[in-house]
């Protein structure tokens, strides 16, 4: 992973005037320093503890964002040190949060993912007034176009609400996510290969 390759890549995605998150899940903090050598503004972080560490080196180096799920319980690190939390789903964590989010919307109905359904999501935004968005994770697929139709419905989800901010379309299919309106894209393997 070279800074040109990981700046060449960025500026690719920016260039469809999204914002994009650099999901760093699978980058060490050692490896962080690329990111900030390659012009990298945002990183989303999975985990709270890796949150901390990543910040404690590289704070003001990146705006920062949690995109994992939100345990309420580390709400307080997400509030210390994020801007913005895509992964909203539970009351109890909305109790804690304190920063703007996205609601997670569940659209597959799999239970293995995170988030609300969509039916919940009126409720939901009584919640916590602090909303300014939608995030979805489509179920994993090979196709691209797969990820369409509920990148499609969070769309219209956000707009029933007036929200305008979607987080969604990661490394496999994010491209499809900006034709369908993605404000924010979560791009890791796109950026730094395999």
């Amino acid at each position: 992973m070279s800074p040109e390759t990981v700046r060449a890549r960025y500026e690719e995605a920016r260039a469809t005037g999204v914002t994009v998150v650099a999901a760093t899940k699978y980058v060490s903090v050692d490896d962080m320093a690329i990111l900030v050598e390659a012009g990298v503004e945002v990183v989303g972080e999975n985990k709270a503890q890796d949150l901390e560490a990543k910040h404690a080196v590289y704070g003001d180096a990146f705006r920062w964002h949690f995109i994992g799920h939100l345990q309420s319980r580390k709400a307080k690190t997400v509030n210390a040190i994020c801007e913005l939390c895509h992964s909203l789903a539970s009351e109890s964590a909305a109790q804690r949060l304190e920063i703007p989010a996205l609601v997670e919307v569940n659209l597959s109905g799999e239970e293995s993912k995170s988030g609300i359904a969509p039916e919940q999501l009126p409720a939901f935004l009584e919640l916590y007034p602090r909303v300014l968005g939608l995030m979805t994770m489509p179920p994993e697929s090979g196709d691209p176009e797969a990820s369409r139709p509920y990148f499609r419905r969070l769309r219209e989800l956000a707009a029933e609400h007036g929200l305008k901010e979607l987080s969604m379309g990661t490394s496999q299919d994010w491209r499809v996510a900006v034709e369908e309106g993605a404000t924010l894209v979560r791009l890791g393997t796109t950026l730094y290969g395999d």
